[in-house]
């Protein structure tokens, strides 16, 4: 199993700040690094960093929303909180508009920012250890990866199939949370460049000032803050992969040096007159009609053809019903195991009411309920219900389990998140009543008032 997650990287430009965070942070058996600027935390992420991210958003050359983007460029699903001040909230909430994890208001007490931080480390280990599980399943084939038996799911894994097979590029298209993403890992997976990089790029959460920093590269002295050379995505994808997520959001002027570098196969740096190879296959995704982001003159013709060799449609899961049992019980079994929980069996009311479900947030929604389910709460964060008699008994432990949550649960309730008061309520001390939240999937900030 992925080992526990309890590495904090924390960046501020103020030295009594950082140094008593350390100290709060120590004293919880957190691992903390702290930094005056962000630029040598964001070099120790990547996709494997087993921590978090903690950030001041005011900062002499970055604000927080820069740290984030560059955060997230290099792991879309770390967990980010950004330490604010009173001003700086509409900022703070934009951030999470963009993916933070979480945003801590100065003045705070050490409790809010430690339990902030336990949830986002929670949150690190389930990810990692579900990418872990994921990545063993590699060679069961495609089938372990675009799950599903529905006649719509048997037709996109052949389509997959035969696209990886060849080196056009692709556009796919599919609504927010229907698995874009892992479409693209597919058809790289199962390409003869599978042992080179998918280099996955987010063209929606980059601002239009740094698209061509982030695409091209840049060399040290382009432009104020390039301190050293950076290598850009197009570059780094070389001989690989490279998926555009949101093509559609990339503004025109990108578009044309975009397109450049896909005829060409080089690219130029900022601020160098030497072009470099770039030799990769180009996966982009988008959640719009690009053909009528054409006509409307807000996408590039050329650069369209040039992506869209070929397209790739992902249904939505109202297409297919029949598969939603057998994705929500994979989801829930994993989230299960990363936590060593028992997987509790699905019964025939949860079956009909998953099914029945809109799931406008398509498969994401349905892997978060999953998840939910796996730590004892239904969708929408409470207890589940029991299942009508008849569905099967609970064992003894499972009875104990389900009353010693359900009065946590309620301890919250009552107290509006207070833990002080909750401990003094059950007469628990602080990390016994931690473990028990974090094994029954309960959050603090889902009771505050």
């Amino acid at each position: 199993m992925a080992a526990r997650v309890s590495r904090v990287l924390f960046v501020d430009d103020e030295e009594t700040v950082r140094e008593a965070l350390q100290q709060w942070l120590t004293l919880a058996d957190y691992a903390v690094t702290t930094f005056d600027a962000p630029e040598a935390a964001l070099a120790e992420i990547d996709e494997t960093f087993p921590g978090i991210l903690v950030s001041d958003v005011r900062m002499p050359r970055v604000d927080g929303l820069e740290v984030l983007e560059r955060a997230l460029a290099r792991d879309p699903e770390l967990p980010v909180l950004l330490v604010t001040g009173h001003g700086d909230v509409p900022m703070a909430v934009e951030a999470m508009r963009r993916g933070a994890y979480d945003f801590i208001e100065k003045p705070f007490a050490p409790e809010r920012l430690v339990d902030a931080i336990g949830r986002a480390c929670e949150k690190r280990h389930l990810t990692l250890r579900i990418r872990s599980l994921h990545a063993a399943t590699d060679a069961r084939g495609i089938e372990s990866r675009l799950i599903g038996t529905s006649r719509a799911m048997e037709t996109l894994r052949r389509e997959v199939l035969d696209l990886a097979a060849t080196p056009v590029n692709v556009v796919i298209n599919g609504e927010t949370g229907s698995g874009k993403e892992l479409v693209a890992q597919c058809l790289h997976a199962f390409s003869g460049r599978r042992d080179a990089r998918f280099v996955a790029v987010n063209c929606g959460a980059i601002p239009d000032t740094m698209v061509e920093s982030e695409l091209f590269g840049y060399e040290a002295g382009a432009f104020t803050g390039a301190v050293k050379r950076r290598v850009g995505k197009l570059e780094y994808a070389h001989r690989g992969t490279l998926f555009l997520d949101e093509i559609e959001a990339m503004p025109l002027l990108g578009q044309v040096k975009l397109l450049r570098v896909l005829q060409e196969r080089r690219v130029e740096r900022l601020g160098s007159n030497e072009a470099v190879a770039a030799d990769l296959r180009t996966l982009c995704a988008s959640k719009v009609d690009l053909r009528a982001q054409v006509e409307a003159g807000l996408f590039r013709a050329d650069l369209y053809y040039r992506l869209g060799v070929a397209e790739l449609r992902i249904p939505p899961l109202r297409e297919r019903r029949e598969d939603i049992p057998l994705l929500f019980e994979h989801f829930a079994s994993l989230a299960a195991e990363a936590h060593g929980r028992a997987m509790r069996p699905l019964g025939a009311r949860l079956v009909q009411d998953l099914v029945e479900q809109p799931w406008p947030g398509n498969v994401r929604e349905l892997r978060n309920a999953a998840e939910r389910y796996a730590f004892g709460l239904d969708r929408h964060g409470a207890a589940p219900e029991p299942e009508p008699e008849g569905s099967g008994p609970l064992s003894l432990a499972n009875q104990v389990e389900a009353f010693e949550r359900d009065l946590i649960r309620q301890a919250l309730q009552r107290t509006q998140g207070n833990i002080a008061e909750v401990m003094r309520l059950l007469d628990l001390p602080r990390r016994t009543l931690n473990e028990k939240m974090q094994r029954y999937g309960l959050s603090r900030g889902d009771f505050v008032g």
